[in-house]
């Protein structure tokens, strides 16, 4: 677990979509958990082994996030899809950002949360404070189904800060709006 003083916020974005295009049988839902904390990297010059920070900090991140989404899209069993990216401050490096989340340590504590079965896709980045946040997401337990990729976006006005990495997990209701491929 990481120092909670490590820890600046956590955001969590919840979306209800009743009509896209044309109105939807039911709303489509999904939802978005993101961590504002501190890069445990920053100012140590090039880190070669991530792995000690990752082993702790990764599995903390993906049970905190996950139930952190899930709660607000409304339990798990609300959830058909789910997705995973980190942004990294531009004082940072593009591997700090990739190394917390494209680890099984992080990825099976919100795979466990959802009763899922698919790998999480994700994304990664270096950016200023305020851009836009891409979460791509795909089915649970089908990374196949192309009827669920979708992408939530978050925007973070004063996040990541240079010294920060961003890193959220999101999940979704069903289908993308509107989906027929």
């Amino acid at each position: 677990m990481p120092d909670p003083a490590d820890l600046r916020k956590l955001t969590v974005l919840h979306e209800e979509v009743p009509a896209d295009g044309r109105r939807l049988d039911r709303p489509f839902r999904h939802a978005v958990a993101a961590a504002v904390l501190r890069n445990p990297w920053h100012g140590q010059g090039y880190v070669a082994d991530l792995q000690p920070v990752v082993a702790d900090l990764a599995p903390w991140l993906g049970r905190r996030l996950g139930a952190a989404a899930v709660e607000a899209l409304g339990g798990s069993g609300s959830v058909a899809a789910f997705g995973k990216m980190a942004a990294v401050g531009l004082d940072g490096e593009y591997e700090h950002a990739a190394a917390l989340i494209h680890t099984t340590l992080f990825g099976d504590e919100v795979r466990l949360l959802v009763d899922g079965s698919a790998w999480m896709v994700g994304n990664q980045r270096i950016c200023p404070p305020g851009t836009p946040l891409d979460v791509p997401m795909a089915h649970k337990t089908d990374a196949k189904s192309q009827l669920h990729y979708h992408t939530a976006t978050l925007v973070i006005a004063d996040a990541p800060r240079p010294d920060e990495i961003v890193v959220a997990v999101a999940v979704a209701s069903g289908e993308r709006p509107g989906a027929r491929i």
